[in-house]
């Protein structure tokens, strides 16, 4: 058999029987750049298998519940796909769903940062002596309370 019909042969990257380790599949999914990257989420304990921690060597197995935290946000997805070959980002989507509960929360807390940028005041000057008085009477409430 020839390179090129092994290939062919074995083209279907999607597994469906088979398991998979869960920093190959983030990885594949796009949630992370690279595999050392997901490892890395995965050992300072962002990624989490049904409320438990996992380690980089689980298997995954199609209809898991994954908890994902990235900077500010949470994803609950449910594994609906299995593969080991990283490809488009239409493609990747199709490996997961996202869970309703966290799409809401993940929007809520879009519109809560934004909320909370919109009452941050940039000045378009540097602070006058007077200014920076009050600023620096603000930090130190906060300082006396630690």
């Amino acid at each position: 058999m020839t390179r090129k019909a092994q290939r062919t042969s074995t083209d279907d990257d999607d597994i469906d029987d088979d398991k998979i380790r869960i920093d190959k599949w983030l990885w594949a999914a796009r949630f992370f750049k690279t595999r050392n990257l997901a490892k890395q989420a995965i050992e300072g304990g962002k990624i989490h298998c049904d409320g438990q921690r996992v380690k980089a060597s689980k298997e995954v197995v199609i209809g898991l519940e994954l908890t994902i935290r990235q900077d500010l946000t949470e994803k609950i997805v449910i594994v609906k796909a299995l593969s080991d070959q990283r490809r488009g980002a239409p493609e990747a989507a199709l490996l997961y769903e996202e869970t309703e509960a966290s799409k809401q929360q993940r929007e809520k807390q879009a519109a809560d940062r934004k909320a909370g940028l919109a009452n941050f005041i940039i000045s378009d000057h540097k602070p006058n002596k007077k200014e920076r008085r009050q600023i620096h009477r603000f930090q130190n409430i906060f300082e006396q309370d630690i």
